[in-house]
């Protein structure tokens, strides 16, 4: 398993692992009109990937002020510590401790940021609408 920078070519194997992840987790909620687009938020400083022989199964994207977004592993992945790799790649990118919000469903992704040290620094509603239709309740954390 090999954990390197993003290329815009990886972009369609992205999208195949995070629909993956979507049908397996329903993370993202809704799938985006144009997935790739949301690999790619406008504040994305970088992102890496996980890959394995002929296969993305893993992401991460970091903003510029040292936010995680889109992390992702495959379901078939899962297990290993990926995720750990993946966070500490981008921790060691920004230098310093980071931030990332995650939907209160997200019961899995939420145990093991608590297991790691994360610590949640807030909660509120976002924009965007969870499984029951209702503003989504996110929390707020920051790494160890």
């Amino acid at each position: 398993m090999t954990i390197r920078p993003r290329t815009p070519q990886d972009l369609p194997a992205c999208v195949d692992a995070l629909a993956q992840v979507q049908a397996a987790d329903r993370y993202p909620v809704d799938w985006p009109d144009d997935p790739g687009g949301w690999l790619t938020p406008e504040d994305l400083a970088a992102a890496w990937i996980a890959v394995e022989p002929g296969a993305v199964v893993g992401h991460v994207g970091l903003t510029g002020d040292g936010e995680v977004v889109r992390l992702f592993v495959t379901p078939a992945a899962r297990g290993g510590g990926l995720a750990a790799r993946l966070l500490e790649t981008a921790r060691t990118a920004a230098g310093g401790p980071l931030k990332l919000q995650v939907s209160s469903e997200g019961k899995a992704a939420i145990a093991f940021y608590e297991r790691a040290g994360w610590r949640r620094i807030g909660s509120d509603r976002a924009t965007w609408l969870n499984a029951a239709g209702e503003p989504a309740l996110v929390h707020h954390y920051v790494s160890p």
